[in-house]
């Protein structure tokens, strides 16, 4: 399922970014927003609504985000991203 979910949320990232800027960039587990993939304040944002426009709320990204700090929140991966939706499906399954 993770793969499924990382797939997801790499298609959402072009979706957000564009294809163009991402050519050059291996995305993984390990691939930071901040700064791997330089993303933008309103770029995370928008990536946030698809997640939560794709997940519902079952996923709870504002909590997530909440209880991160800044440093935590700079450098934030997809993997960490991927593995708080997997947890969050697998608790509401």
């Amino acid at each position: 399922m993770s793969d499924d979910v990382r797939s997801e949320v790499v298609r959402m990232l072009i979706d957000v970014v564009g294809e163009d800027f991402l050519l050059d960039v291996e995305i993984g587990p390990g691939t930071t927003f901040g700064d791997d993939l330089g993303l933008e304040s309103i770029e995370f944002v928008a990536l946030v609504d698809r997640l939560r426009a794709r997940y519902g709320d079952r996923v709870d990204f504002p909590a997530f985000i909440a209880g991160l700090d800044l440093d935590q929140l700079m450098n934030l991966t997809v993997g960490d991203v991927v593995d708080h939706i997997a947890a969050q499906e697998r608790a509401h399954a």
